[in-house]
């Protein structure tokens, strides 16, 4: 049984041939790396992704970028910083906007609400269930400290 493949798989393919035309390196080398993130996706689960797959190998590639952003900022190296910023710039036009701190806040104010979490003890169940309501739409560092901040941990 063939599946066929996700929207955002097949944007990117379209978007690599594009860049190949254009020229376009950064944008070309940051797509082959992306397909490739999916590919290993799909041969680690054995199966073709899901549009919820693709964007799963997507938002890691973006987390690997965002930390490597702090690692080279902690170590004063502005040249790779930038360029791994440019990096994710292109990564981020395929992904849904992420919500900001206040529009997480409300959603992690009725899970704690809604499990009755009191104390720090809490964040462990407050932060699946959020995460949960949330999806993908929202960073993980970003949920944790605003849980750790409504429960005082």
């Amino acid at each position: 049984m063939s599946v066929a493949p996700a929207p955002l798989a097949t944007r990117l393919e379209e978007d690599m041939k594009a860049a190949m035309r254009a020229g376009e390196k950064l944008r070309l080398g940051v797509i082959r790396r992306a397909r490739a993130a999916i590919k290993n996706a799909e041969i680690a689960a054995r199966e073709p992704l899901d549009e919820a797959g693709v964007e799963k190998a997507l938002r890691g590639i973006v987390k690997q970028h965002r930390e490597s952003i702090e690692q080279y900022d902690a170590a004063d190296r502005a040249d790779l910083a930038d360029v791994e910023r440019a990096e994710l710039a292109v990564l981020e036009d395929y992904l849904p906007q992420q919500l900001d701190a206040a529009a997480i806040e409300p959603v992690v104010a009725a899970t704690i609400a809604e499990l009755g979490a009191t104390s720090p003890k809490d964040i462990g169940g407050v932060m699946k269930a959020a995460m949960a309501t949330l999806g993908g739409a929202a960073d993980g560092k970003e949920v944790s400290a605003i849980v750790k901040a409504l429960l005082g941990g």
